[in-house]
């Protein structure tokens, strides 16, 4: 964490060919200043005018040239600094194709007056924080599996940013202004966390704020028993349950609720189901529907 990453090959190369495609519209927009002899740059401000009406009826082809490379540019893989500038959304993934109405989904919240989700930014990463204290050997993995899971059905972008010694719930529980830190997975005990009692073997949720009338997940918690998991590791089938525990919070995580249909990887009391149902993905499907705030 913390460290600065260089640039990798795919990256210089995209950023070489922005370049020059940026040369070669600027060649194109100074070839076209001089042709209708608006000044050596389209950069510079228009020369005075006098009073009186002028022609509203065309657009002179630079302004229209200078307006394109800014789309042209905005939309290039390596213009992402000038995109988070202007304001412009980018989509991590594509909106996945589900099928609608073949099984049973709930979300935690919705918009108000609507049946939209309340969900992650899908042009935002979600950052992760593993907290490794009293998880099992494999927990990278149970997770890592998780994300890619709710990545596919949802189009959001997941990732594990580090490792970090910080167990503190409430503050990823109430909603947070400004940079909201990491979501935090951790593995602890009853008596760390008393919402562990019983035969809950895990708990997630995320905290929202509300910006322009609509309510967005900024971080969240993901919360798994430490000793459930050490007796179903040994259990028959037992890996395959201590997935099926996982992905169902991080389901919770980004915006699924319970749900009464046994055949749902997201009912409360799952037993059999190991991985998401029909239901499940229809959710997860409309959570990647949700705009770019």
């Amino acid at each position: 964490m913390g460290e600065q990453r260089r640039p990798g090959r795919r990256e210089r190369r995209a950023q070489k060919q922005w370049a020059r495609e940026m040369e070669r519209r600027m060649a194109e927009l100074d070839r076209l200043d001089a042709h209708y002899g608006l000044g050596a740059s389209p950069y510079s401000p228009p020369p005075p005018r006098r009073g009186g009406l002028t022609n509203r009826g065309t657009v002179p082809a630079a302004i229209v040239a200078l307006l394109l490379v800014g789309i042209v540019v905005a939309l290039l893989p390596a213009a992402a600094p000038l995109r988070a500038l202007l304001g412009v959304g980018e989509r991590y993934g594509d909106r996945p194709a589900y099928t609608e109405g073949a099984g049973s989904y709930e979300f935690i919240a919705t918009q108000d007056g609507s049946d939209e989700p309340v969900g992650y930014d899908p042009c935002r990463t979600i950052r992760i924080e593993i907290n490794p204290d009293g998880a099992p050997d494999d927990h990278r993995e149970l997770v890592e599996h998780a994300i890619d899971q709710i990545g596919g059905a949802t189009g959001l972008d997941l990732e594990v940013v580090g490792e970090t010694d910080d167990r503190d719930l409430d503050g990823r529980r109430q909603s947070v202004t400004g940079t909201a830190p990491p979501v935090l997975v951790a593995w602890l005990t009853e008596d760390d966390e008393p919402d562990l009692a019983g035969d809950v073997a895990g708990f997630a949720g995320s905290a929202s704020v509300r910006v322009a009338g609509r309510w967005s997940y900024t971080t969240g918690i993901v919360v798994l028993d430490r000793e459930d998991f050490a007796d179903i590791e040994d259990a028959p089938n037992g890996d395959a349950q201590r997935q099926a525990i996982v992905d169902h919070e991080f389901g919770h995580l980004v915006g699924l609720g319970h749900v009464d249909d046994p055949n749902e990887l997201m009912h409360a009391e799952n037993v059999n189901q190991t991985e998401f149902g029909p239901g499940d993905r229809e959710g997860l499907g409309r959570l990647g529907q949700i705009p770019c705030g």
